[in-house]
């Protein structure tokens, strides 16, 4: 999904060009296995817009650079590592700001060309992104393992039960920090006769 551009081969006037960007989860976990909700991040608001600039180095396992307005102050872009867990609803948009580009360049910014992004995505690369993002499959937890299955993940929403090894599953909790899955059956509901 984009933002409203112009379609087919027109490029927008002011255009300095394309960016991925995201916002930030109305609910994000923290904490020991993921009990800890809490509304955006520390940095940023929930719903907050997200800038993430092409990769340069890579800041960490699911951590990603973004470009955004500070939670204390809405004026300025500031340029921090985010967890990708904590995005959401990931799409193309232009960039037309020359203090965006300024937060995008980061410490590559030159300032004899304000109006450069020094690291540019293309509009399709950064659609694919999105897309493949959008599409994300959910991370899988079985009870008695602190960290989630390397090999397995479910779509969204998860299903209720699942084999593993020969083994069924059944989902226990689902939620922002994935689906937890129980070997036990969940409890059935008793219904009073007449």
């Amino acid at each position: 999904m984009t933002d409203t551009e112009p379609a087919g081969g027109e490029t927008p006037d002011g255009l300095l060009g394309w960016c991925l960007v995201a916002n930030v989860a109305r609910e994000t976990v923290r904490g020991e296995s993921g009990l800890d909700i809490q509304h955006g991040t520390k940095h940023f608001r929930a719903g907050a817009l997200l800038w993430l600039p092409p990769v340069r180095w890579d800041p960490g396992h699911g951590r990603r650079h973004a470009v955004g307005r500070h939670r204390g102050n809405g004026r300025r872009y500031v340029n921090m590592v985010v967890r990708m867990d904590d995005l959401e609803n990931f799409r193309v948009k232009g960039v037309y700001s020359e203090a965006l580009v300024r937060g995008l360049n980061g410490y590559d910014h030159d300032p004899a060309a304000p109006r450069t992004l020094q690291n540019p995505w293309t509009r399709e690369r950064a659609q694919e992104w999105a897309d493949a993002r959008n599409h994300f499959r959910e991370p899988l937890f079985i009870e008695g393992h602190p960290y989630a299955h390397p090999r397995i993940s479910v779509p969204n929403p998860p299903p209720a039960e699942i084999r593993i090894d020969g083994e069924t599953l059944h989902l226990a909790r689902y939620g922002t920090g994935g689906a937890h899955y129980s070997r036990t059956p969940p409890p059935t509901e008793w219904i009073p006769g007449p």
